[in-house]
C-alpha cells in the first residue's frame, strides 16, 4: 500500500485538540485496510517524526435522514498516534 494512500486526512476535533497539548497524541483518518504497523511508517516517512504507539480503530458510519429517505455514511477507520517526547506535527500547529 501506498504511503499518501494510508493517511486520509488529519482529523481536528476539540477532544483529539486536548489530546494533542496534554498527551501529545494525534488523530488521523486512515485507509481501513491499514494496520497499525503500515499507519506508523507513513506518518514517520510523511511528517519525519517519531512514532511510540499507534491505536486504531472501526467507526460505524451514521445513519443519515433527508426527508422519507434513510441514508447510510459509509464506515472509517481512525487512528491514534503518540509521538516521542518533543516531537510534534506542523499542520496541527495553526489549527
Amino acid at each position: 500500500m501506498e504511503l499518501y494512500s494510508i493517511i486520509k486526512k488529519p482529523l481536528v476535533t476539540e477532544k483529539s485538540t486536548i489530546a494533542r497539548d496534554e498527551a501529545n497524541k494525534y488523530a488521523f483518518e486512515v485507509d481501513s485496510r491499514a494496520n497499525k504497523i503500515e499507519i506508523k511508517k507513513a506518518i514517520e516517512t510523511i511528517f519525519k517524526v517519531k512514532v511510540v504507539e499507534v491505536r486504531t480503530m472501526n467507526m460505524a458510519g451514521k445513519r443519515k435522514r433527508i426527508g422519507r429517505i434513510i441514508g447510510r455514511k459509509s464506515d472509517w477507520k481512525k487512528a491514534i498516534v503518540t509521538l516521542a517526547p518533543g516531537a510534534s506535527i506542523g499542520i496541527f500547529e495553526n489549527v
